[in-house]
């Protein structure tokens, strides 16, 4: 397994020299995707000479340009995304993670099946975007307290399957994950489509060995589905450089206790 941390560019020595693999960067703030191109390309030298690969990028779409509800426009959504895939793919990123709760989030007086279906038409029309850059992008099941949609890892597995391209796939978050006390049933059967996890702990979200929590059902669950890809810790720190090597040396333990690779 690889091990990395959801981080800012200049933080990337840091984790090099605390034994990461890799780095995962934001969308928005490092691909500069609702910028012109002169705003992104000082970016990407930086980002191809990280001192650990960038692999990831999160936050996906702004949540302001809405995948859900009455004011859609599905033309520009589409022009973002592939904005989003072409820098990403300039910039080496494998992934891009699609959580975006404020883009996603179906208004309260709005109908869900419309909304599941607005959700479906979104996977399918980036789909073929994402592979002509050779990104995926994976799904983020996120907690109902910061969306209302795609929240359990069974039902982010079965809009996987709707959308049905092989370029849109899934990622597990334990935080989020143990938070709405999930299915690690769910997790397993889910896992020939995850292709990326995240972790924090479950009462703060903070970096694992910060606070106490028991990763230990959701490390089975890796190791149950066989899971041996990209691990990154979306966390709350007090300070990355002092608490860095810790999180990886508590990670790797508790990896070790499940048997993951």
């Amino acid at each position: 397994m690889r091990y990395g941390v959801c981080a800012t560019v200049e933080s990337a020595s840091i984790l090099a020299a605390a034994g990461y693999d890799f780095i995962e960067l934001h969308v928005q703030r490092d691909l500069k995707t609702t910028e012109p191109e002169d705003a992104f390309a000082p970016m990407v030298a930086q980002i191809q000479q990280t001192a650990v690969p960038a692999i990831a990028a999160n936050s996906f779409v702004p949540g302001g340009l809405k995948i859900t509800g009455r004011d859609v426009d599905e033309e520009a959504l589409e022009a973002y995304a592939a904005t989003a895939f072409e820098r990403a793919a300039r910039s080496g990123l494998e992934t891009i993670v699609f959580g975006s709760g404020g883009a996603r989030r179906i208004p309260d007086d709005f109908d869900r099946a419309e909304a599941w279906q607005q959700l479906v038409r979104f996977g399918q029309r980036i789909g073929p975007l994402a592979e002509a850059q050779g990104v995926t992008v994976v799904v983020e099941p996120l907690n109902r307290r910061e969306c209302n949609v795609l929240n359990l890892i069974g039902e982010c597995a079965q809009y996987v399957r709707e959308v049905d391209h092989p370029y849109v796939r899934l990622l597990v978050d334990a935080y989020h994950w143990g938070v709405e006390n999930d299915s690690e049933e769910d997790l397993v059967d889910a896992m020939p489509l995850i292709r990326h996890a995240h972790i924090a702990t479950y009462e703060s979200r903070k970096a694992p060995g910060f606070e106490p929590c028991d990763f230990g059902p959701f490390f089975r669950a890796l190791e149950r589905g066989g899971y041996d890809g990209p691990l990154s810790i979306e966390a709350r720190w007090s300070s990355l450089e002092d608490e860095a090597a810790q999180a990886l040396a508590t990670l790797r333990e508790a990896a070790d206790a499940a048997g993951v690779g």
